[in-house]
């Protein structure tokens, strides 16, 4: 065997562990289970990599249910030489044959696919045949219905057991409760695991909420301050799109990064962030899984995560060079109550997902007992219309009913539309002597989108056509004609996706074996969703205390370096009569906005926002036209 430091050297390039990665590789080594709660960054696949590459031959099955990830994790070894493959998507009988035999044969050393992928007899019967020398489950708090993406497929991989009795299994998660850990242990049927927890309180990771009803002017004022890369959670594609035109305006060179978008256009804004050409990258929490760059400076989240453990994943992305870094969240926290209010109503309940399955059935024509074999195209925006459904809370629920195995839908298509000139000055203008009809539209679309001549744009057809006073539909025809004529390149959106039927239709009697699946889920999102209001809302306790609380760590000391500790320490120099005075004060001179008052009085924001707030309540000052403080007197 292969000792485990000459691994890490020859294909990390380092000559030292991260504690507790030593320990867990020589348990998995000597045939143990294992459960390793390590947080984001912390290098969870060395755990099950190395200890796979110390032995000259076997398998590792590694099961995750990100197809994003597995891609990531099959590149980054393959860039080292190491042969691995993933099964992800709809795969021939006879490719998946070929994928074997490589395995049996052609020394490839992982084998990267989904829960789902697992429960296939067909597959089954080929891991059987392979030398498996290790499971790794990944992301394992999704077997626990108490963890923050609990998926059903989960729970059959007890199944494992059954192919290869004798190998050990690691699970991996860098977010966990002591609920979903018992979970874990108990449903992948493992024996007297070693448990390795890491603590989630990053010393060099400064925790910060910043109350604001100005979020875009906010988030200007701290990306200033910084001049190293940094990750911005806009929450919608729409807020993402609009925060990076907002950064670019004010001269913070940034990209956008969310799930619509075409792959190209992916790679284009990750890669430009990469390399730094873009300091911002403002995105979904489609972005962010697998990224290997340490020297993220600030992560920020401009809307608010759905779970503390969400929040950790994507925050712990900041700092993991060691350095001093930020993870910041901007809020209006007077009114956060509507953003409850907003994501209770697009979680779906029992008699949502009733009459959501019931129009299914309708929209398909399908009569009842029937199961029809056949995959059906789907449009998600004409059937919300149709029967005057909530678009999210709809996506939602699909998502719950593909989930509980009753549909399979694909991921749901490109809803933008994209478009860039890849022509040159001198063809353009020698197109539109050609092409008079052409050159409108041409010249419509440069006065509207900065950048298209060189920069992938998103833009909006309906809009465009009515500048234009044609159809969209005309629209649409000459701008297909334009990209086959090689002038611009162009891809328009759609709302189109597949559902399977894997169900009979029993109409309330498919729906009562998830009934209570439904309750939990609800509840269990509802909780989660409130816990991370409180860390918001909360000024007064260390804020990595109370993660250590939420997840069970135990005692914990403040950490002196969030916002809520370093402002006990500035309350002991000031107080809020006196913050009262210098406002006024300064109010009775002239009108200022918030941000002016903060840098001018150089304290803390979220003091200025709180005593702002008492003398607006108190009449002592009042906001003019131009959003401006100032004195009533």
């Amino acid at each position: 065997m292969i000792p485990a430091s000459k691994i890490l050297e020859k294909y990390w390039g380092f000559t030292k562990f991260r504690k507790p990665q030593e320990a867990i590789i020589d348990d998995v080594v000597n045939k143990k289970d294992v459960i390793a709660l390590l947080p984001t960054g912390s290098g969870k696949s060395v755990c099950f990599q190395v200890p796979t590459l110390m032995e000259e031959t076997g398998v590792c099955i590694v099961v995750s249910p990100l197809i994003a990830l597995m891609k990531d994790q099959v590149e980054n070894l393959q860039k080292k030489g190491i042969k691995a493959v993933a099964l992800t998507g709809f795969v021939p009988q006879d490719e998946i044959i070929r994928v074997f035999d490589n395995l049996l044969f052609g020394g490839i050393r992982f084998l990267y696919l989904s829960p789902e992928r697992l429960q296939s007899t067909f597959i089954q019967e080929k891991i059987k045949q392979l030398p498996v020398s290790l499971f790794a489950i990944d992301e394992a708090h999704c077997i626990s219905e108490w963890g923050h993406d609990f998926r059903p497929s989960y729970l059959s991989l007890n199944s494992i057991r059954e192919l290869h009795p004798k190998t050990n299994i690691i699970a991996l998660t860098a977010t966990a409760t002591k609920k979903v850990l018992e979970d874990i242990s108990k449903y992948l049927e493992l024996e007297k695991p070693s448990l390795y927890k890491q603590s989630l309180v990053r010393t060099n990771l400064h925790l910060k909420v910043m109350d604001s009803i100005d979020k875009l002017e906010s988030l200007r004022y701290i990306v200033k301050s910084i001049n190293e890369p940094i990750i911005v959670y806009a929450g919608s594609r729409n807020n993402c799109q609009r925060t990076s035109e907002y950064l670019n305006n004010n001269e913070i060179i940034s990209v956008f990064y969310h799930a619509g978008l075409s792959k190209e256009a992916k790679e284009a804004a990750a890669n430009k962030w990469y390399d730094e050409k873009a300091q911002v990258i403002v995105a979904t929490n489609a972005f962010g899984m697998g990224i290997d760059k340490a020297n993220v400076r600030m992560v920020v989240h401009t809307s608010v995560p759905f779970s503390i453990e969400n929040y950790i994943q994507e925050a712990g992305r900041a700092g993991r060079d060691g350095k001093k870094s930020y993870a910041v969240i901007i809020e209006d926290i007077s009114s956060l109550h509507k953003s409850a209010s907003f994501f209770g109503k697009s979680i779906p309940d029992v008699d949502f997902i009733k009459k959501l399955y019931q129009h299914i059935n309708q929209y398909f024509y399908i009569i009842y007992g029937a199961l029809p074999k056949e995959t059906f195209t789907f449009e998600l925006s004409r059937f919300c219309r149709e029967y005057g459904l909530p678009v999210l809370k709809t996506y939602n629920g699909l998502e719950l009913l593909e989930r509980e195995g009753i549909l399979k839908v694909n991921t749901f298509g490109r809803s933008i539309t994209e478009m860039v000139f890849t022509a040159n000055n001198e063809q353009l203008f020698a197109y539109y002597r050609r092409n008079p009809k052409k050159e409108q539209i041409l010249k419509e679309a440069l006065r509207t989108y900065d950048g298209i001549f060189n920069t992938i744009c998103i833009i909006n057809t309906h809009n465009l056509a009515t500048k234009l006073k044609i159809s969209k539909k005309s629209l649409e025809s000459h701008l297909d004609e334009i990209n086959r004529d090689g002038i611009i390149q162009y891809q328009s959106g759609n709302n189109n996706s597949s559902i399977q039927f894997l169900k009979p239709r029993e109409d309330k009697y498919t729906i009562s074996g998830i009934v209570a699946n439904i309750k939990q889920r609800k509840r269990i999102k509802e909780n989660k969703y409130t816990s991370m209001l409180s860390y918001i809302e909360n000024d007064s306790i260390c804020r990595n205390r109370l993660l250590s609380q939420y997840f069970g760590e135990g005692k914990s000391k403040n950490c002196g370096i969030c916002d809520v500790c370093k402002g006990k320490e500035k309350d002991k120099k000031t107080n809020a009569k006196s913050i009262r005075s210098s406002i006024l004060a300064i109010l009775k001179e002239e009108a200022y906005s918030s941000k002016d008052l903060i840098r001018r009085l150089e304290l803390d924001s979220n003091v200025i926002l709180k005593e702002l707030r008492f003398l607006l309540d108190t009449n002592a000052i009042v906001l003019n036209s131009q959003n401006k403080y100032m004195s009533n007197e």
